[in-house]
C-alpha cells in the first residue's frame, strides 16, 4: 500500500548508490532520516518482510527488484516536479526539493504524466540527477566527483548536490551550472568559460563531472 513512510526509506536507500557504489548501513540511514538508530532497525525488518528490501543483521541494506521499482517511481515524481517548478514557476534549484517532498505524494499519475508531456520528457532535474522513465529505467553516463578529480581533467558538470541549499546557491553564485564544460584546477577551482572560478568550501564533495 502506498505510504510516504515507506517511500522515503526506499528513496533514501536508492539515493545513496546513485553517485557513488557503497550500500547503505543501517547507521547511515538514520543519519540521514534523522530517526532513532532502533526505529530504523525496525522499519528494515518490515521493508525486508514485504521483500522490498534485502538486509542482514548490522550488514548493508540494498534495494530489492521490486524496492528499486517503487522508489524508481517515487523518484521519478520528486524529480518531475522539481523539473516543472523550475521551469514553469520561475523557483530557484536551491528551492524545489521540500516542494517536491509534498506534492510527490499528492499528484495523481495523469498529472504526472502531463507535466512529463509539457516538459518534453526530461531525463535530468535541476542538479542533474537521472529521472526514471516511466519503466524505472535511467541513464548515467561515467561520472567523477570532483574532490577525487585529478587537476587538468576536463568534463561537463553533471551534477550538483541539492543536500545543502546554502551551498547550492553558493555554487550557484560562483558562476557553476549543470552541462558546463570544465576544466579542473585543483578541488577548490575550476576553469569555465576561459576563466578560473573559486568553489567555495564544501563544493568537492558536491560536484560532479563526467569521466
Amino acid at each position: 500500500m502506498p505510504s510516504p513512510a515507506v517511500d522515503d526509506y526506499l528513496k533514501t536507500i536508492y539515493h545513496h548508490t546513485e553517485w557513488q557504489a557503497d550500500r547503505i548501513t543501517p547507521s547511515q540511514l538514520a543519519a540521514e532520516l534523522g530517526l532513532a538508530p532502533s526505529s530504523v532497525t525496525e522499519m528494515v525488518q518490515k521493508l525486508a518482510a514485504q521483500g522490498l528490501v534485502t538486509h542482514r543483521p548490522y550488514g548493508p541494506i540494498a534495494l530489492s527488484a521490486a524496492g528499486e521499482r517503487r522508489a524508481a517511481a517515487i523518484i521519478r515524481r520528486h524529480r518531475l516536479i522539481e523539473t516543472w517548478l523550475v521551469r514553469e514557476f520561475g523557483y530557484g534549484w536551491d528551492e524545489v526539493h521540500d516542494e517536491a517532498e509534498v506534492l510527490e505524494h499528492s499528484i495523481s499519475d495523469r498529472l504526472l504524466e502531463g507535466i512529463d508531456e509539457r516538459l518534453g520528457r526530461p531525463t535530468h532535474d535541476p542538479h542533474g540527477d537521472a529521472i526514471p522513465d516511466a519503466s524505472g529505467h535511467v541513464h548515467r553516463e561515467p561520472f567523477i566527483l570532483l574532490g577525487a578529480a585529478a587537476a587538468g581533467h576536463s568534463g561537463r558538470i553533471l551534477r550538483v548536490s541539492d543536500r545543502d541549499p546554502e551551498l547550492l546557491r553558493s555554487i550557484e553564485t560562483a558562476g557553476v551550472a549543470v552541462g558546463a564544460q570544465a576544466t579542473v584546477r585543483d578541488a577548490a577551482t575550476l576553469r569555465i568559460d576561459g576563466a578560473d572560478v573559486a568553489l567555495p568550501a564544501g563544493a568537492a564533495s558536491a560536484v560532479w563531472l563526467s569521466a
